[in-house]
């Protein structure tokens, strides 16, 4: 199964990278293709760093998974998983996603209904 979410982790970066007119990398990094595709997909991107950590949490979980077949931490690397694709999907349809992290605060803003300033009279 972890050999799965590696695989399914790296296509979600192998989406980014092509869809940028790239050829995926096939180099790794830390013994990771995936922390390798992350360094090539966030080249010239900035925000892209905001999925770095995911990235480095599943290679992480992908080692303790090695030595134990914990139902939690594989749950946990999925979920890592698919927070990555989320990423990548939305990073693909929003170009300014990331710019202060996932959850995007200015992206939310720009959606957001106006606030009414305190003191207005309503009445």
């Amino acid at each position: 199964m972890r050999e799965e979410l590696l695989a399914a982790a790296e296509r979600a970066l192998e989406q980014w990278i092509k869809a940028r007119g790239e050829v995926p990398t096939s180099e790794t990094s830390e013994g990771f293709r995936l922390l390798a595709l992350h360094r090539q997909g966030a080249r010239g991107v900035p925000s892209f760093n905001a999925c770095r950590e995911t990235c480095r949490e599943i290679a992480y979980h992908y080692n303790l998974l090695e030595s134990s077949k914990d139902e939690r931490t594989q749950a946990m690397m999925q979920m890592l998983v698919r927070h990555l694709e989320l990423f990548v999907r939305g990073k693909l349809e929003v170009n300014g996603l990331g710019e202060f992290c996932c959850s995007s605060r200015a992206l939310r803003l720009e959606s957001a209904p106006a606030k009414i300033p305190e003191g207005a009279n309503h009445g």
